[in-house]
């Protein structure tokens, strides 16, 4: 499919096929795909939880408003966010940088301090409410990967984070959740699979100056 077309195609899937589990290779490639997402300064502030046990994901269903897709999903991702965005973080980010491009010190050092005074003045919970923007950035980025590679998706923000970070002991690994997102195939009989896509008019939503 072309991306109109797959954006077309997608929806927030109702009802998952059980019978049916997403290749591993597509789970790679979803992966990857993660892993370039956008963020702001490049920091990557957001991690990747992905759980595919079908014991665990039908135990999730309580603590995620008793969403059923949860429990259907092949897999579910859970976007979770690093809560120590600190000095060292943001150095380990810079040294990374120079590994990669064989950049000079003296040609990051300027952001990098600049970077260390901000991050350094904002609160926890400013740290977080940033990071938690960037979840949704990769949340949205991974609902477009996934309709090109014809796998259901349905975001959600109705779960309980702090049932979640608990049961997945994020706090001890430095993470706190933001966003979850089961994946799979949509069941034959969803019936909102073969409705149409409702959408303002392209018009009242793009304002184009020229």
């Amino acid at each position: 499919m072309n991306i109109i077309d797959a954006l077309n195609w997608r929806y927030a899937a109702k009802k998952f096929d059980t019978t049916r589990v997403i290749p591993d290779n597509t789970i790679e490639i979803i992966k990857e795909c993660f892993n370039l997402t956008a963020s702001s300064y490049g920091l990557q502030p957001v991690k990747l939880l992905i759980v595919s046990n079908k014991y665990i994901l039908e135990g999730l269903v309580p603590i995620s408003s008793n969403q059923q897709q949860v429990g259907q999903a092949s897999h579910l991702c859970v976007f979770c966010v690093d809560t120590n965005i600190d000095e060292a973080y943001i150095r380990r980010y810079f040294e990374n940088i120079k590994s990669i491009r064989n950049t000079p010190d003296h040609v990051l050092s300027s952001f990098r301090d600049s970077l260390i005074s901000s991050f350094g003045s904002k609160s926890s919970l400013e740290k977080f409410n940033w990071g938690a923007k960037q979840a949704y950035l990769a949340l949205g980025n991974m609902l477009t990967v996934c309709a090109t590679q014809e796998i259901d998706a349905c975001p959600m923000e109705g779960f309980d984070p702090v049932a979640y970070d608990k049961y997945f002991n994020l706090i001890d690994k430095g993470l706190r959740s933001v966003l979850i997102m089961p994946i799979g195939y949509r069941s034959k009989d969803d019936v909102f699979a073969s409705m149409k896509k409702v959408r303002k008019d392209i018009n009242d939503s793009i304002i184009e100056i020229k």
